[in-house]
């Protein structure tokens, strides 16, 4: 699989796009940077509701790992390479894992870096906050990266499956039916969040679901769309 994850790695690691992901996981820490420099007292449900969960978790947290995870098979089936890869005597799950691999690899470090930067700055925060951010965002870009490289290998227009599901599902419908949050990435990333560290984060409380119920939920997810892709790869016609 080692060889599979490094032409991987490089086909995500192109400079335009390495560039856009690079400044949107900085955007954070720069808008940070700015209240953290006019504002005349720490705000920290301000800081929670508005960067936190709804610029972090709610907005780039999603884009930037869509933006990798759809482009894994995506960007195969477009140049018509994947049938290299099928044709080789290879159990499916070789393939999958290491391309589900590369999109994590290389999104998760920036979006945490940002998210734990804006976090430090913005919220004056200690080591406990600035671990419960990792993990939520951790565990966000695991399950957002296995859904959207799914979503890359069943349809053609994997970005805009993307879009309706973090706009719609999580963003709309999540707002009005509680119960969303137990199937959604985002409600995942809050539960652990506010579960970590539920003093700094308050401020989430009555989104956020509960931490089991968060962590057991974003690792079902995963495997499913996981072994889903598997599945998919293995029935489809590669063209």
């Amino acid at each position: 699989m080692r060889p599979l994850l490094g032409l991987s790695l490089r086909q995500l690691l192109g400079r335009r796009r390495l560039l856009l992901l690079l400044l949107l996981s900085a955007l954070p820490v720069a808008v940070a940077g700015i209240i953290a420099g006019f504002a005349e007292e720490a705000d920290s449900e301000g800081f929670v509701n508005g960067l936190l969960d709804g610029m972090i978790v709610g907005a780039i947290l999603p884009i930037v790992t869509m933006a990798l995870a759809t482009s894994a098979f995506g960007d195969e089936i477009e140049d018509r390479t994947l049938s290299y890869l099928v044709l080789k005597p290879l159990p499916r799950w070789r393939i999958v894992v290491p391309k589900l691999m590369a999109s994590i690899i290389v999104s998760g470090p920036l979006i945490i870096a940002g998210g734990v930067g804006a976090t430090v700055i913005a919220f004056e925060a200690g080591v406990q906050p600035a671990l419960a951010v990792a993990a939520a965002l951790a565990v966000g870009v695991i399950a957002y990266a296995s859904i959207f490289t799914w979503a890359g290998l069943v349809t053609t227009r994997a970005l805009g499956f993307a879009l309706v599901y973090v706009i719609l599902w999580e963003g709309v419908i999540g707002s009005f039916l509680t119960g969303i949050r137990y199937l959604s990435v985002r409600g995942y990333a809050l539960g652990i969040l506010h579960g970590l560290d539920d003093e700094s984060f308050e401020a989430v409380a009555e989104r956020a679901i509960e931490l089991p119920a968060a962590v057991g939920g974003a690792a079902a997810v995963t495997l499913a769309f996981a072994l889903l892709t598997v599945r998919r790869l293995r029935r489809m016609d590669v063209p």
